[in-house]
């Protein structure tokens, strides 16, 4: 094993729940703050707990929304820009349609 690249190991390092427990466990750090142990999580109390730190569901139904008004700004452009780019460059087919009706409306003309 090389010396001197390894973090430190504490043997007692405290972890301390939000809910009050601590406990005593090895890690490289310290000490541990978590929000959900053992003692608290719905898995294995049986109880029903809502937790939501910060309005994460909110800030990414926020999220959502603005990526979907952004998808739909884009798409708007993107048509919009089809529609009126002048210099937008043509098939060879749609030239020589274009030449045809051209060629059609100047006959006319002259009858």
């Amino acid at each position: 094993m090389k010396q001197a690249i390894h973090p430190n190991w504490h043997h007692d390092t405290i972890v301390s729940c939000a809910c009050g427990n601590t406990f005593t466990t090895g890690s490289t750090q310290k000490t541990i703050q978590v929000d959900i142990c053992a003692a608290c999580h719905p898995f294995f109390t049986g109880e029903m707990k809502f937790v939501d730190r910060q309005g994460r569901v909110d800030k990414f139904k926020k999220q959502v929304a603005t990526a979907q008004k952004a998808k739909k700004t884009a798409s708007k452009k993107k048509t919009s820009k089809k529609q009126n780019d002048p210099n937008d460059q043509k098939s060879y087919k749609q030239l020589l349609n274009e030449e045809k009706t051209k060629l059609k409306k100047a006959a006319k003309k002259e009858q």
